[in-house]
């Protein structure tokens, strides 16, 4: 019988740049409308995690131009004023894919330091064109400019052009330039949402917006506070597996499996750590690097089911705060109702999060087209466009509150913003626009709407009040004239004056309805009643 042979069959590894460039439709580089604004989207997140993380009050410039007078090129520029990119590491920050400062446990608007090395990637691919950056720190005192592509096959970059110029002025930051394939006019509604929603979040940054048909959009900075940045923190152990546990072990820093538990994780000291390693059955003088596999798997489901933990930090988070919402959503909106809620932190599977709501109401707020409020979904700070049906404060929002008991008759003027940081955001897909309905979170953020909600209806009811209190006013003034009149003939042998009259009926208006005095003679002028 003859032996059966396969044949032709070829492997090989390949590198993580070759990888998202032929599956960029991942990370959001689908067509040429998505691509130009997920373009705009990560350039400008690493610009504002440039600037507020560190501390400085963000000025955000974003330019796009036509790049070619027959092919639908577009040159993306994003200048911002943060902390600049130390010369010696631009390369490999903007020429390695998954090479990034964001491989921490702390909360950023991005997640893997991914998208701008695929939008390099992309404009790459399409125009042939080489990303552009320069970029200085505080303190230094040359300004140094960079042009390079990325090796795909090698995932490392391809410097073609580098130098440095002396500073003429005190400037720090990154101007970053991409050329990429685009469709400007499909893009340009969500581009300018986008725009919108980020300032929303930001109204401590003064952003510039420029775009191919020179039109300008500026959104002027209108409050000088930061929300508190991020901290560096170990992993919680609920949030442990047995690869994490390796990961720490083969770093080489412990000679004890007791001093690798109280000193990598938050909320294991002493006595926790012996607990752990007593259930275990480690020797807590073992030295980790000679454990068996076994053991470690033991260790790491002991430690996942131990329910004595203190609650994971919220040092990690940078939360906006109740004052930035509130002046974010005047900046846009100039509301005459606006709240906010930041709730305290919880966690979810080791992982600390945050949930805040806003609510502005009338004003310049746009009314909803449906039967449900205007919804600005953010998670760590970044506007969420697409996927909207599939996220959990769309469900939320839609389908488990009636407003109507909040006294809000849709259609009305009223938006609805949610926004969730964590040190990782359950999303439902690569493309990270909707968030998983995970329980811990839903309970959050219904309980914060619901809260912000109540706020709302004690204003719409003391405003319902007035307004009737204002009707009743004014049927009642219409009668002034021809009480004043009857009274004048009956009092006329008392020589009792008009204005005498009208006063003492001022009076007994205002101490039955309980109005101030010159708003009864406001009104008296408003209904040109004559008196």
């Amino acid at each position: 019988m003859a032996s059966e042979v396969v044949v032709g069959e070829q492997y090989r590894a390949i590198s993580p740049a070759e990888f998202f460039y032929k599956y960029r439709e991942i990370a959001g580089f689908s067509n040429p409308a998505r691509a130009l604004y997920q373009t705009i989207r990560e350039l400008v997140e690493n610009a504002l995690d440039a600037t507020d993380a560190h501390n400085i009050l963000p000025d955000i410039k974003i330019v796009i131009r036509r790049a070619d007078e027959v092919n639908p090129y577009y040159k993306i520029v994003v200048e911002d004023n943060g902390i600049g990119i130390p010369p010696h590491i631009v390369p490999e920050a903007f020429g390695r894919v998954l090479f990034s400062s964001k491989y921490v446990l702390r909360q950023t608007r991005g997640m893997f330091g991914l998208g701008a090395k695929v939008a390099i990637l992309y404009g790459q691919i399409t125009t042939g064109r080489p990303v552009e950056i320069v970029t200085s720190q505080p303190g230094l005192k040359r300004i140094y400019y960079f042009k390079l592509r990325i090796d795909i096959n090698k995932n490392q970059p391809v410097i073609l052009e580098k130098g440095s110029y002396r500073k003429n002025r005190e400037w720090h930051g990154t101007i970053v330039s991409v050329t990429v394939e685009g469709d400007w006019s499909k893009a340009k509604s969500r581009i300018k949402e986008y725009i919108m929603r980020t300032a929303v979040v930001t109204p401590y940054a003064n952003i510039v917006f420029i775009s191919p048909e020179d039109e300008i959009i500026y959104y002027k900075r209108t409050i000088n506070k930061l929300p508190r940045p991020p901290r560096e923190v170990k992993p919680h152990p609920y949030g442990i597996d047995l690869e994490v546990l390796k990961r720490l072990i083969s770093s080489g820093k412990y000679t004890t499996i007791y001093d690798l538990l109280t000193k990598s994780f938050q909320s294991i000291g002493d006595v926790t750590a012996r607990t752990l390693l007593e259930r275990a059955g480690i020797d807590p003088s073992h030295e980790p690097a000679k454990l068996r596999e076994d053991k470690l798997l033991e260790l790491t489901n002991v430690m996942k089911q131990y329910e004595k933990y203190r609650p994971p930090t919220s040092l990690a988070l940078s939360p906006l705060g109740e004052e930035v919402i509130i002046a974010g959503l005047k900046r846009i909106y100039q509301p005459e109702f606006v709240e906010a809620i930041t709730r305290r932190p919880a966690a979810y599977e080791g992982h600390p999060f945050i949930v805040e709501v806003g609510i502005a109401y009338g004003g310049r707020t746009p009314i909803s087209t449906d039967r449900y409020p205007t919804l600005l979904r953010y998670a760590n700070k970044i506007p969420l466009l697409y996927d909207e049906g599939s996220d959990v404060t769309t469900r939320i929002v839609k389908e488990e509150i009636n407003w109507d008991n909040y006294l809000v008759k849709l259609p009305a003027p009223i938006v609805v913003l949610v926004h969730l940081c964590s040190t990782k955001i359950p999303f439902k897909g690569v493309g990270k626009e909707s968030i998983a309905d995970v329980d811990v979170i839903h309970k959050e953020i219904k309980l914060a709407i619901l809260e912000v909600a109540r706020r709302l209806r004690n204003y719409l009811s003391k405003k319902m009040k007035e307004e009737e209190r204002r009707k009743k006013l004014i049927s009642i003034i219409k009668y002034i004239p021809d009480i004043t009149n009857s009274l004048a003939v009956i009092l006329r042998g008392d020589s009792i004056p008009r204005e005498k009259i009208v006063e003492k009926l001022v009076e007994i208006i205002s101490l039955k309805l309980e109005v101030p005095k010159n708003e009864v003679y406001d009104m008296l002028k408003k209904v040109e009643i004559g008196v």
